[in-house]
């Protein structure tokens, strides 16, 4: 398998895995590796974990590292060809139609093309990153459409002929695993799999993505969430959410809201289900665990 050059210099694990820290992503060795090794050997990169962990995250960082546009394509069930790939702007044409009169309209003119995010990926691999969210939530039919194209990266336009991209583009795919993968689409692509983070790194992640909030409240935080996630909740807070709770909480206490109070205050940015607040209301304090500095 041929190795494609450095992309923007970066010439492996450890500089990918600086530059997203500097990108404002705290990637850990494996995902730095699994990275680098998806761009160098040009192969999709499959991130797969639980909502929240930060999967699509990482392809946001990843295409402000390689400093180009991130087309994102969000799966859902009934997704088809026509989403993911271009579509005819049929308005568009019939007035063209009527405004010509009898003169002759190309119909399938470029101003008449609706790129969707795959065909505009390939129509500029060097300048865009291809994310496909939440694979899983696909249906099995457009999981095989994916399939193919991710082998050739080529695309047929029965009007205009077939687009193919001038070289493998960087493409990230991501999935809930609320469904088991076809094991041929995991062969085409370099897989890594992205857990809750420690809990010295999460504290790092909230301390760098909020500089206000103190690094014992993001201890603290971070503890909370941890306990929080052991619980049998239906939607088990995110980094994101344990980021924006401390700057919640933090903004509270500012204002006047002493600790722990205003962790308990702000748990509506934490937990985002009704149920969930109702069962964790009662135990609020004890999950809190003591005050911030």
């Amino acid at each position: 398998m041929p190795v494609r050059p450095a992309i923007q210099g970066i010439d492996g694990p450890e500089p990918l895995g600086r530059a997203l820290r500097e990108a404002q992503y705290v990637a850990d060795e494996g995902l730095a590796t699994a990275a680098y090794l998806a761009l160098a050997l040009g192969k999709p990169l499959l991130l797969e974990g639980a909502p929240g962990v930060g999967k699509t995250e990482a392809a946001k960082a990843l295409a402000s590292v390689l400093g180009r546009e991130l087309v994102r394509l969000q799966c859902y069930e009934g997704i088809d060809a026509a989403a993911a790939v271009y579509d005819w702007n049929f308005p568009r044409q019939m007035l063209a139609i009527r405004q010509a009169g009898e003169t002759w309209v190309n119909l399938y003119a470029d101003e008449f093309l609706i790129a969707r995010p795959l065909l505009l990926t390939l129509q500029a691999p060097r300048d865009r990153v291809l994310l496909i969210d939440e694979i899983d939530r696909a249906d099995p039919e457009f999981e095989a459409f994916l399939l193919e194209f991710l082998s050739d990266f080529t695309i047929s336009i029965p009007e205009r002929g077939t687009v193919r991209a001038a070289e493998p583009p960087v493409v990230v795919l991501t999935s809930n695993r609320t469904r088991e993968l076809h094991e041929a689409l995991r062969r085409r692509c370099v897989y890594h799999w992205i857990g809750w983070p420690d809990p010295a790194l999460e504290a790092q992640i909230v301390t760098m993505r909020a500089s206000s909030v103190a690094q014992e409240t993001a201890r603290r935080v971070v503890a909370a969430v941890g306990r929080l996630r052991a619980e049998p909740l239906a939607k088990p807070p995110g980094v994101a959410e344990t980021v924006e709770w401390a700057q919640a909480a933090t903004l509270l206490n500012a204002q006047g809201t002493p600790w722990p109070a205003a962790f308990a205050r702000a748990i509506g940015v934490v937990l985002k289900d009704e149920d969930d607040l109702a069962f964790v209301r009662p135990r609020i304090e004890a999950l809190i665990g003591g005050q911030a500095a």
